[in-house]
């Protein structure tokens, strides 16, 4: 006798959570390249004022927190309801 079949594509709840876990995976690689990117900045003559790139800093510290508080917020909870992986 034939073991039912699974569905090919997945439920639509489980799916936006992986790709959301995935993306919070690659949140600290984003953080680390935006970090580097003032030392992009001091080719040429005119270098970056310390306040502008300290304004940066901040800048890009606050986004990630806000990315990773949206990314926690979409994650919690709904853990029994995903399928299990083979």
């Amino acid at each position: 006798m034939r073991r039912p079949t699974r569905p090919v594509f997945l439920a639509r709840a489980p799916y936006r959570r992986r790709r959301l876990r995935d993306a919070a995976r690659l949140l600290p690689l984003l953080g680390f390249l935006l970090l580097l990117l003032p030392i992009l900045w001091q080719d040429g003559p005119d270098l970056p004022r310390v306040s502008d790139v300290a304004l940066y800093f901040f800048g890009v510290w606050a986004v990630l927190i806000l990315l990773a508080a949206v990314f926690a917020s979409g994650l919690k909870g709904g853990e029994g309801e995903e399928e299990e992986e083979d």
